[in-house]
């Protein structure tokens, strides 16, 4: 018996050892390209990552453009990036230490401030509609796309008629509103005759500090 117990010396399963998870909603693909293609992406170093990279930019072409309210680009362009995080619960009280590395761990920025980068895109904003709301020109935001249910207190890109705007949307007796957050600028009514639909809704707003 206390041979059994003994450790076999091979340690266990490793972090991270075994096949990757899939992502929710992937799929394997695969496809034979012609040969003039085929040597094109043959020089590629990155062949996998070139691929994606230009689905990606097919995909943002695909997309409405945003000249209303900014330009728009799909998550999964941006590249990966680590910092190093202190998650040591600051507050605006007694100074703390924070020049100890060992007390700092490494997370991928994107997958914290975006866990769904498929469906999500970085809008840089243009216009002050929203400055209540803490989105001024020159913001980037980041949309979540697959969330089109946005509640009253949420931001949201919306299309009415053709046209893209960052609104807050709520109903009062059953009529739709879009919302400013800045008043300067009007409420505006959804009527029966309008086209309208939620694009997307606001997850993260990423601005430089604005000093008084």
């Amino acid at each position: 018996m206390a041979e059994k117990n003994k450790k076999s010396g091979r340690g266990g399963a490793r972090p991270g050892a075994g096949r990757p998870r899939k992502q929710e909603g992937s799929k394997l693909y695969t496809f034979r390209a012609s040969g003039e293609i085929a040597r094109f992406l043959d020089a590629q170093e990155q062949r996998t990552e070139f691929i994606k990279e230009c689905i990606d930019r097919s995909m943002m072409e695909s997309e409405p453009y945003f000249s209303q309210i900014g330009t728009a680009y799909p998550a999964t362009m941006v590249k990966k990036m680590k910092m190093h995080f202190f998650d040591v619960g600051i507050v605006a009280g007694f100074p703390i230490s924070l020049d100890n590395d060992e007390k700092a761990q490494s997370i991928e920025l994107l997958q914290m401030l975006c866990p769904y980068p498929e469906s999500s895109y970085l809008i840089r904003v243009e216009g002050n509609s929203m400055i209540d709301a803490d989105i001024y020109s020159g913001d980037i935001v980041i949309v979540d796309k697959s969330n089109r249910n946005p509640s009253p207190s949420e931001v949201a890109v919306c299309e009415l008629n053709g046209e893209y705007t960052l609104k807050r949307f709520e109903k009062r007796d059953g009529v739709g509103w879009l919302i400013p957050a800045n008043p300067d600028y009007p409420e505006i009514k959804v009527t029966e005759d309008d086209a309208f639909s939620i694009w997307g809704t606001v997850t993260y707003i990423i601005h430089k500090p604005h000093n008084k």
